[in-house]
């Protein structure tokens, strides 16, 4: 099964990269890595769930790729709420992140039904 996630997530990767520049340094090993290692954590967990031989690894790992968004959902409003960025810097992310939350829960049901 080929997935087509790569654009969604790159993107995605990209634009938390460039937002978190502006943090302030003293955030550089806090809150800024925490959101870069979530937002690369998951197309990572996408495209090491697509190299595992069973669907039930795959379902797995787009579990964890769900909940690396959640992760990076809750970090950017802790993000907001320090006034490290505004809601208007992150309008382009959040509706990404529905989308790509839209697109692993319909995969994931796909791949479940496929166990089942």
């Amino acid at each position: 099964m080929e997935l087509r996630l790569e654009f969604p997530n790159s993107f995605l990767v990209k634009q938390i990269y460039q937002l978190t520049q502006n943090f302030p340094n003293d955030e550089k090993f806090g809150l800024v890595s925490q959101m870069r290692r979530a937002a690369v954590s998951i197309p990572s967990n996408i495209a090491e769930g697509q190299a595992r031989r069973t669907t039930g690894d795959y379902v797995r790992f787009f579990s964890i790729a769900e909940g690396s968004l959640a992760e990076l959902d809750t970090q950017l409003i802790v993000a907001i709420e320090l006034s490290f960025c505004t809601r208007i810097q992150t309008k382009e992310i959040f509706p990404l992140m529905v989308e790509i939350r839209k697109m692993l829960n319909a995969l994931r049901r796909s791949l479940m039904s496929k166990i089942n």
